[in-house]
């Protein structure tokens, strides 16, 4: 007798696999507008308050007043998106944003403050909780399992593309408009072709709508801690990017530290989008078949390298490939960590997972925001950057001690129905993945 290979590598998927899917690309539709909005708005928003106060600190509260409603919200936006229809909560927060530029254009015109502008990032802050739950857990509705890795790469890299675009065409518009209000009316404009791509998906099935309990509420918390490689993955990501994102100082390396203006800023938001993007396509072409673990964590790793390289250099072109290079391997870690996420965790209980993903997200990003505008107050905005991508490579390796399980990950297609998820009761009724 034969015997058979106990270790088969996986068929190779089309590289354009995902695209044979209308619904998803509805979806990458949708989702690429809206982020595009989202990220003209941030670099409006980011230069309109620096010129205006001229304190980092002040930039610190942008990412704040975004990262509460996430976090206050996660328990019930998850719980929304395993219980109602995602679609309609999708339609819904994407008219809720075009109102919400609507009222940053207004705002800027009649001059009302900052105070306002925080005031209206509150409300973009409780839109965007519901939309990444509903997101997140859609996304794996849409493919069969086999072609996931390649929708979350193509996903990614629309994602990317939009992050590069949005701020280089923000910093134009707000230099050639002379202000911010043609940038948030742009936005909204985005966010309205949103609504109508999430429109023009098929009707999902009605969802089975159980007893509201405690039980059932926390039970994304619940499965996040019992699963050492999700928890390791999300929490990887929280801590490096916490540490080593200085995406809020941006405005004060390009106005105060290079000496350039609002083109400048635009330039250094979109350069690591731009390495995302490239490193996205690839990864589409060619995935990663074995040793995913590991090649998160040293990835994770460049990207504190690339953190401390931004932080002392004085020139725009080094700079800007420091960011490159910080976005192309911060891209790896999101691919790893949104298939295994994903791929671990039942259909039934994605919303509620993804909203915990999102909180540590949110967390690494908004709040990390607040942390670098804190930091640079105390400490300067170049000791407070290079401390940050040294504190991003103690956490790598302190995470490889702490999780032996994620270092180990080998193929994330493994992942599906994988012991650790399959043993895991989430709550009571809820079925088994």
């Amino acid at each position: 007798m034969i015997p058979l290979p106990s270790d088969p590598t996986p068929p190779r998927v089309p590289w354009r696999a995902a695209f044979a899917y209308r619904d998803f690309n509805c979806f990458q539709g949708a989702r690429t507008c809206v982020m595009l909005g989202v990220q003209m708005q941030s670099v409006a928003v980011g230069w309109q308050i620096y010129a205006a106060t001229g304190r980092p600190l002040d930039l610190a509260w942008v990412g704040l007043a975004q990262f509460l409603p996430a976090a206050g919200l996660s328990l019930v936006t998850g719980h929304a998106a395993d219980r109602f229809d995602r679609r309609r909560i999708l339609i819904l927060c994407q008219a809720a944003l075009a109102a919400l530029s609507l009222a940053l254009f207004v705002a800027t015109r009649v001059g009302t403050g900052i105070g306002s502008i925080y005031a209206v990032l509150v409300g973009i802050g409780v839109a965007r909780a519901f939309i990444g739950p509903a997101t997140q857990s859609m996304l794996p509705t849409l493919v069969p399992v086999e072609h996931f890795g390649n929708a979350i790469a193509w996903g990614a890299s629309f994602f990317q593309v939009a992050t590069v675009v949005g701020p280089m065409l923000g910093g134009v518009v707000y230099a050639a408009a002379g202000g911010a209000g043609a940038v948030y009316a742009v936005a909204g404009a985005c966010s309205l072709v949103a609504l109508v791509l999430v429109a023009a998906m098929s009707k999902t099935p009605a969802r089975t709508r159980g007893a509201t309990t405690r039980a059932s509420v926390l039970a994304g918390v619940r499965y996040v801690r019992g699963n050492p490689i999700v928890l390791g993955a999300i929490s990887l990501d929280l801590f490096a990017v916490l540490l080593g994102g200085a995406t809020a100082l941006l405005p004060v390396y390009a106005r105060d530290i290079l000496k350039l203006g609002p083109w400048a800023l635009g330039a250094l938001r979109s350069a690591p989008a731009a390495g995302a993007a490239v490193i996205a396509v690839a990864l589409a072409r060619w995935p990663i078949r074995r040793r995913a673990g590991s090649k998160m964590l040293v990835c994770v790793a460049i990207f504190g390298a690339a953190t401390i390289v931004f932080g002392l250099s004085r020139s725009f072109a080094l700079s800007l490939a420091a960011l490159v290079i910080a976005g192309a391997a911060d891209m790896v870690s999101v691919f790893v960590r949104s298939t295994l996420v994903q791929l671990a965790t039942p259909e039934a209980m994605r919303g509620r997972v993804s909203a915990v993903n999102m909180v540590f997200i949110g967390a690494s990003n908004e709040l990390g925001e607040f942390e670098s505008g804190v930091t640079a107050q105390w400490l300067g905005t170049v000791p407070s950057v290079v401390v940050g991508g040294i504190g991003t490579l103690l956490v790598v390796l302190l995470w490889a001690w702490r999780f032996p399980k994620l270092a180990g990950v080998d193929r994330l297609e493994d992942l599906h129905g994988e012991p650790d998820a399959a043993a895991f009761r989430t709550e009571p009724g809820d079925p088994r993945p």
